[in-house]
């Protein structure tokens, strides 16, 4: 690729998970409109694998390479530590698994959780020594101490067991061969992107901790929120539950308090974010862009007043409610028609509408049509589409309503208001009257339809675009660059030198052979010392005096 001499461009490090149990995956084509929109930039994609799965969403973008880790299967061999280094390994998996186990101790899980990344550093060990029997001992031994929290039952053998396996799997991104300055290494990357959160952040935070690259996180959709919804159907008992959960908390925690900026894809993942510790300062909502915001709007209604509802059959959607709804729409409007799409996703649950249905006397009006070929497709057959979901965790499928220019009615809840605001009917959750009388109140009003579903499209077309998304990315990068502007080399990083600023003059941002210093750069060693150039050996680290910057103008 062809760069203009005077382009900045920016190593990118993304890191990602692919298909793993009890999770839900973030938005299809979202790396590839990120790497495609930033194209002045250099990305490499870094991916937790699942069960020798190929990462899900890996395959679109433009990335120099792809590396990948397998996770939550059998785990990588490699040499066990000798006794020196495995009295290193226990001590930092002791702090760490106290940590987890004791609520006056979780200060520790950060410090245990570093040392054992440096450990993993040195020499692979670290998946042989936690599925070592000496690991399983450190947690059996923690687990049983006084004061150790059990929830809701002391752990049995088994948990034991079971909790140290599962330990390994989420350590096991702390031994990926990803960490160095060479080629593919994260040291090398000027900033670090963690898509999801979760273990997709531990090489992120490794890498702050041993090269001081910063790292930006996006979540749409809360990785610790699914996780407590997941693992109340995991197959593990609740001592193990209560463990693996309070890892992920303090996993959550402690990324958000080393994470330079957060991302959220929502107001109401903020608001998550921010009871979780994070920094108002450091979270800005960066919505999703979409490409359907190019897609033509719906054409003509269909004859029959009809309403369309859209998701996943199961109760935290309340197709029940629709039901319930429908029945008093049908009672003031009896050519109404109601279309369902979605397929099953609780056993059981679509023979459970079915049935509901024909209690409530619905008759034909009703037609579950499945999962439609688009979403586009659902949309063009209604009139109205309606939401009538308990909780609205991700605003992707009322965006995607809103872009068809169908009024939208939706229950009030979780991103529902943001997304829809003044452009749509909101009503209480859990209210079959309320949702009846917002639908009646639109089927009956053709012009207030209309001028509903283009203010929505409009609405929908500027905040999900993708060309704000990527906007706000590329200021994030060069203003991560701006506050880290360089680096230790393998030299000084492996003397356990602290970031320097300045060091790298501003030519090495430019276009060109970044592995070669510009005439005049001021050597690593040299920095800070005579001449007023780089840092005065008089401030502090990582600060710069103002005359040495005035010098540097």
């Amino acid at each position: 690729m062809i760069r203009s001499a005077l382009e900045v461009f920016v190593r990118v490090a993304l890191l990602t998970e692919g298909a793993r149990p009890y999770a839900q995956r973030g938005g299809p084509g979202w790396a590839a409109r990120l790497t495609e929109g930033l194209g002045e930039h250099e990305f490499e994609l870094y991916v937790l694998a699942g069960r020798g799965e190929k990462a899900a969403g890996a395959a679109p973008g433009r990335f120099n390479a792809v590396h990948e880790l397998p996770m939550w299967g059998v785990r990588p061999g490699g040499r066990r530590p000798g006794a020196l280094r495995r009295a290193g390994y226990l001590r930092a998996y002791e702090q760490l698994v106290r940590a987890l186990v004791m609520p006056g101790e979780r200060d520790s899980f950060a410090p245990g959780l570093y040392r054992l990344a440096a450990l993993a550093r040195e020499d692979g060990a670290l998946p042989a020594f936690l599925a070592s029997g000496r690991a399983q001992r450190v947690l059996e031994r923690a687990w049983h101490a006084p004061g150790a929290d059990t929830a809701a039952g002391r752990p049995m053998v088994c948990d034991v067991l079971v909790a140290a396996d599962l330990l390994e799997q989420c350590l096991r991104p702390l031994s990926a061969p990803w960490y160095g300055t060479g080629p593919g290494g994260l040291g090398a990357a000027d900033v670090c992107h963690v898509v999801g959160g979760g273990p997709a952040a531990l090489p992120a935070l490794a890498a702050k901790q041993l090269h001081g690259v910063p790292f930006v996180v996006t979540e749409q959709g809360l990785h610790l929120r699914e996780q407590y919804a997941g693992y109340r159907e995991a197959p593990y008992r609740w001592p193990v539950r209560a463990l693996l959960l309070t890892f992920f908390r303090l996993l959550t925690e402690e990324t958000y308090r080393q994470a330079a900026v957060l991302t959220p894809g929502s107001a109401h993942d903020r608001h998550w974010q921010l009871r979780c510790g994070a920094d108002p300062a450091r979270t800005r909502v960066v919505y999703e862009g979409t490409p359907a915001v190019a897609r033509p709007a719906a054409g003509p209604e269909p004859a029959a007043p009809t309403l369309v509802w859209a998701g996943a059959l199961e109760p935290g959607r309340d197709p029940a409610l629709m039901l319930h709804a429908f029945a008093e729409v049908r009672a003031g409007l009896p050519a109404a028609r109601l279309r369902i799409h979605g397929e099953e996703s609780a056993p059981g649950y679509l023979a459970h509408c079915e049935a509901l249905a024909g209690r409530l006397g619905l008759g034909d009006a009703v037609e579950f049509a499945g999962r439609p070929g688009s979403p586009a497709e659902a949309w063009e057959g209604g009139t109205v589409v309606v939401f009538s979901a308990l909780v609205q965790r991700s605003p992707r499928l009322l965006a995607d309503a809103m872009l068809s220019g169908r009024a939208v009615v939706s229950t009030d809840t979780g991103v529902a208001r943001e997304v829809v605001g003044p452009t749509g009917l909101l009503v209480p959750p859990r209210d079959p009257q309320a949702l009846a009388g917002a639908c009646l109140a639109l089927l009956g009003d053709e012009e207030r339809r209309s001028r509903l579903g283009l203010a929505g499209r409009l609405r929908a077309q500027e905040r999900f675009a993708v060309e704000p998304a990527v906007t706000a990315f590329r200021d994030i990068y060069l203003e991560l660059l701006s506050h880290w502007p360089a680096f230790p080399d393998s030299g000084g990083a492996a003397a356990g030198e602290a970031p320097r600023p300045f060091v790298r003059p501003a030519e090495y941002w430019m276009a060109g052979d970044r592995s070669a210093a510009p005439a005049g750069a001021v050597p690593l060693a040299e920095a800070g010392q005579g001449g007023g150039q780089g840092v005065d050996s008089a401030a502090e680290p990582g600060e710069a005096k103002p005359e040495a910057l005035a010098e540097a103008v």
